[in-house]
């Protein structure tokens, strides 16, 4: 099993599928690509890269983003999409860790695929062994130094074969793809889709407007977004309607949707079904989803209990599960909060070396294949997952662990606020105490005094303290280290 095979399906389908051996497949800008094109750019590509110990690509969203990673598969070597954003050293001690690598560049797509190279037909020949190493993925590192989360190719089939059927796309669906190529759900986005029978157009920079205009020219049907562009749309459109009727579906996920922003964007396109996914790079893309019934139902329901599931990232997809623990390992009875592990076909778990030499990485998977997220949560009684943040991000005061979570949800229902991020810092006297940081407008003390009323007096933030706009990835994760030592620094 090789994540090849996707490609190989969808030119083999589109070749015996009257009208569809012209569709093209993937569209960036004015240059488009059919099946059957994208897969003899990867063979001639496989070519190039069968004698590299990988293929690492550089570069924003473009159509030699999948020619490489088809390529590589092909070839039977890993593809490592690598941020573009990342400064010369950090790139560098990167490129480190992948002797013998070749990096690819959106500028080297025509001499990958030169066309008066000789094409072997009988070779690559791909390798069908789905425990070979497909995807290297580097996490965004938001509270360490990267880590490469390995995934193989049955982890990627896994997750197409439960949870989708090939093909069964209607011929005009298209699928937006604005997310940046080196995060899990650029990858994911891209197999799904072409698996799916939907054409893949690719945004290569994120803006407000100029999504909406690519989703009504090019009559998008599909789109995915992380909070931030979600945010960023909503303020563009100012509560006008969105006015992309072809848009069925819009999936968020990649961190946490603050709840005004959610309702906004329920309120801005009326006509679209909301998907919120919940996955992570070591699981091979979502692990549950929020489906576009269960935010109607939520969102029109009185009773806050149905409502309070717009804040949940939905239930299990199939051939996952979950479970509840205690830091010590113990299951948590329904509804308590605790730390949340995950076990399926498509779970990896698993990290490559620190650096060049270093042994084969490690891998986190317990004896009976759970994986430990590292997020905080609890289930319902009808098995709707919620996060509560990261278990790294708990607050400790007096004694007292502390959800940044459950503060941030409070003060986003201030008028005045439009993003919170509440941290921990040093405090002789309770440990550490709470700093709100906030964006928005408004008067401190006013702030403190409102959540007061909302809040006890333990979880009412020490400190408010307000910045024009909260650090971040480019896929919208906050960088609570970021503020924690700068605030640790000016004693705030």
């Amino acid at each position: 099993m090789n994540i090849s095979m996707v490609l190989d399906m969808a030119a083999s389908a589109a070749a015996g599928a009257e009208g569809d051996a012209v569709r093209p497949v993937i569209t960036v800008g004015d240059r488009s690509l059919r099946a059957d094109e994208l897969l003899g750019y990867a063979r001639r590509a496989a070519q190039r890269f069968q004698d590299r110990s990988a293929v690492l690509y550089l570069g924003t969203n473009h159509l030699a983003y999948p020619v490489a990673l088809f390529g590589a598969a092909l070839a039977g070597v890993p593809f490592v999409p690598l941020n573009y954003r990342l400064g010369e050293q950090q790139l560098a001690a990167l490129l480190e860790r992948h002797p013998g690598a070749l990096v690819v560049r959106p500028e080297d797509l025509d001499d990958l695929v030169d066309p008066g190279a000789v094409l072997d037909d009988e070779a690559p020949n791909p390798p069908w062994d789905p425990d070979a190493v497909a995807v290297i993925i580097y996490t965004s590192g938001t509270t360490s130094a990267p880590k490469a989360a390995l995934l193989r190719h049955r982890h990627l089939m896994a997750y197409l074969l439960n949870t989708m059927e090939f093909g069964l796309a209607d011929p005009n669906h298209a699928a937006l793809v604005s997310v940046p190529p080196y995060h899990i759900a650029g990858l994911t986005n891209l197999l799904s889709n072409l698996y799916s029978g939907r054409r893949v157009v690719y945004l290569p920079a994120f803006e407000a407007n100029d999504w909406l205009e690519t989703v009504r020219r090019e009559g998008i049907t599909h789109a995915m977004l992380v909070p931030t562009m979600l945010a960023r749309i909503v303020a563009a459109l100012d509560g006008g309607d969105a006015a992309t009727p072809t848009l069925e579906s819009l999936a968020y996920g990649g961190s946490r949707t603050p709840r005004p922003v959610l309702e906004g964007a329920l309120r801005v396109f009326p006509h679209t079904g909301f998907v919120n996914a919940y996955g992570l790079t070591e699981t091979a893309s979502s692990v549950a989803v929020l489906g576009p019934e269960d935010h109607r139902t939520a969102f029109a329901s009185d009773d806050p209990g149905v409502r309070e599931r717009l804040g949940s990232v939905g239930r299990a997809l199939p051939g996952v599960e979950f479970q509840i623990r205690t830091e010590t390992g113990e299951a948590v009875p329904v509804g308590e909060t605790g730390l949340v592990y995950v076990r399926g076909e498509q779970i990896s778990g698993e990290y490559g070396a620190r650096a060049a030499g270093e042994g084969n990485g490690s891998a986190t998977l317990d004896e009976q294949g759970w994986f430990p997220t590292r997020d905080l949560g609890h289930l319902d009684d009808e098995g709707y997952l919620f996060i509560e943040g990261r278990a790294d991000d708990t607050i400790i005061r007096g004694g007292e662990n502390i959800a940044p979570a459950e503060i941030e949800d409070v003060l986003l229902e201030h008028p005045g606020i439009t993003e919170v991020a509440v941290i921990g810092v040093p405090d002789p006297e309770w440990g550490q105490r709470l700093v709100a940081v906030l964006v928005g407008q408004g008067d401190p003390a006013e702030i403190k005094k409102w959540a007061r009323t909302r809040l006890r007096s333990s979880k009412t933030p020490d400190t408010i303290v307000f910045r024009p706009e909260l650090p971040k990835t480019e896929t919208g994760k906050l960088l609570r280290r970021n503020l924690v030592a700068e605030l640790e620094n000016t004693n705030a």
